[in-house]
């Protein structure tokens, strides 16, 4: 069939609009998926910053504000407003190149490189913008970029003129003890940490090389992740202005704000393993597990926790929780007549610091087994599982005739009571486990039992426990630690 004139002439512009169609298409799709370009490096006319903001909440916001704040000083300026997913309702941003949507939760329909922020920076540096800021004075950035660019600190900030403008603190992370540790500043202007609304700059290789980048809230993810490293925040005294219109104006609005920024900071610290964080003036903040939750590690093998592998110490929450079950069951078992002792690794922890040792994940008393019936607990639990009023539960452990007694139905940390008794002069048991330490003793050692700091309190602990620990452990093993099983990981090997 041959085609007239006419009807190849409606072909073509079929096809040519067809084209211009999917062209307009993915225009309008440029701003939120399409790659930066450029180097890195920029030119001595281009911009050398790219804005990026990421701290804001969709339901309440200036952001649109502060962009425009920064393209009336730069029309050209890179500007990349990060969400996790379409921010609604939609946030009324100019529709130009330099403006992109970065949208950071992976989606079917989008590439990889979608959800990764570096993809939209071409810039050699990076300024954290927080909701509420504006651009105003001339030359901010360019004063901060010099500054950064001189050395000595790895970020520059200012302070935004707000309700909360940015403060210096020190801060100290111990992945070890899962802690972060925040303080006064003794080097102010440079610390390690901020608190309160500021613009931070810094190196985009700095940035993106960090594991989490634009974790939020970003302040809290970010000098964590820097404190780590040992990079220092030097803030300078360039206010930046409050927006015209700030952002969450209402008591609602704040109320809301405040809720999933508590959420979230909770989240985060919980993904980057911190469970306890101490401020300056003692106020701590536990992160971890407590008596409604599981404990924070799993089932123990090779008496090694997995802790461990991962070069961590006991979480803070847990041996919080391991001094909590001591102390009470001492006081019940003191109360009832029950005479016992500090046995094995906590008399060793006791022994060495008055505490539990940092990466033990139980504490351990011997009792003597003709006391048994003198305790109402332990009387229960030779019968079954017992949950008395304070929630701790009493039980036969099932490995073998000894008593545990666990922080809470839901989370199974625990004192584990290993009834003793005499037999010519040598106290003995009815269960042994595979441990170094599990071998009969002298009588002798229990009489009279001595105090001993422990956890927090005065326990009973053998006397010349120092011999007592020798004859168990081997001689030097109190100056000598090591980890529970060394042939699976040793302290030395580990460090």
């Amino acid at each position: 069939m041959r085609l007239t004139r006419c009807q190849a002439a409606l072909a073509a512009a079929i096809t040519l609009n067809l084209l211009v169609l999917f062209y307009v298409s993915w225009l309008q799709h440029q701003p939120r998926y399409s790659p930066a370009r450029g180097s890195r490096r920029g030119s001595a006319s281009s911009p050398r910053v790219t804005i990026l903001v990421r701290e804001f909440e969709a339901f309440d916001n200036a952001v649109p504000e502060l962009v425009d704040s920064f393209l009336q000083q730069d029309p050209a300026q890179p500007v990349v407003v990060a969400a996790d997913t379409l921010p609604y309702p939609p946030l009324a941003l100019p529709r130009i190149p330099s403006v992109r949507l970065a949208l950071l939760q992976p989606a079917l329909d989008r590439p990889a490189a979608a959800s990764r922020p570096e993809t939209y920076v071409a810039t050699e540096y990076v300024a954290l913008v927080p909701d509420g800021a504006r651009a105003e004075a001339p030359g901010q950035l360019k004063r901060m970029a010099e500054v950064l660019q001189a050395g000595g600190a790895r970020l520059v900030a200012a302070p935004v003129a707000s309700a909360n403008p940015a403060r210096c603190l020190a801060l100290n992370v111990s992945l070890r003890e899962w802690t972060a540790r925040y303080g006064p500043a003794p080097s102010a202007p440079r610390c390690d940490a901020l608190d309160g609304d500021a613009v931070v700059l810094l190196r985009a290789r700095d940035l993106f090389n960090l594991s989490a980048p634009l974790a939020r809230p970003v302040g809290t993810g970010l000098f964590l992740q820097t404190a780590l490293r040992g990079w220092t925040v030097q803030l300078l005294d360039l206010p930046f202005a409050r927006a015209r219109q700030p952002p969450l104006t209402t008591a609602h609005a704040r109320w809301k704000a405040e809720r999933e920024g508590r959420a979230r900071r909770a989240a985060l610290l919980r993904a980057l393993g911190i469970r306890l964080v101490s401020w300056e003036g003692g106020r701590l903040e536990w992160f971890g597990c407590n008596k409604e939750t599981p404990r924070c590690f799993g089932t123990v093998v090779g008496d090694t926790p997995a802790y461990l592998y991962e070069e961590r110490w006991t979480p803070p929450c847990c041996l919080r929780a391991l001094r909590e079950t001591a102390r009470y069951v001492v006081g019940v078992l003191e109360a009832a007549g029950v005479r016992y002792w500090l046995e094995g690794g906590s008399l060793l922890g006791a022994a060495r610091h008055g505490d539990i040792i940092p990466w033990d994940y139980d504490v351990d008393l011997g009792i003597y087994l003709e006391d048994v019936g003198n305790c109402e607990q332990l009387r229960g639990a030779e019968a079954g599982s017992v949950v008395d009023e304070r929630g701790f539960v009493w039980e036969k452990a099932v490995e073998g005739d000894f008593f545990r007694v666990q922080y809470s139905e839901s989370n199974h940390l625990h004192v584990d009571l290993w009834p003793f008794y005499p037999r010519n002069g040598v106290m003995t048991k009815d269960t042994w486990l595979d441990h170094r330490q599990d071998v009969e003793f002298p009588e002798h050692f229990l009489q009279p039992l001595v105090p001993l700091p422990f956890a927090g309190f005065v326990a009973q602990a053998p006397n010349n426990y120092r011999r007592f620990l020798e004859l168990k452990f081997g001689p030097g093993v109190i100056e000598n630690p090591e980890y529970p099983n060394p042939a699976l990981l040793s302290l030395a090997g580990s460090s």
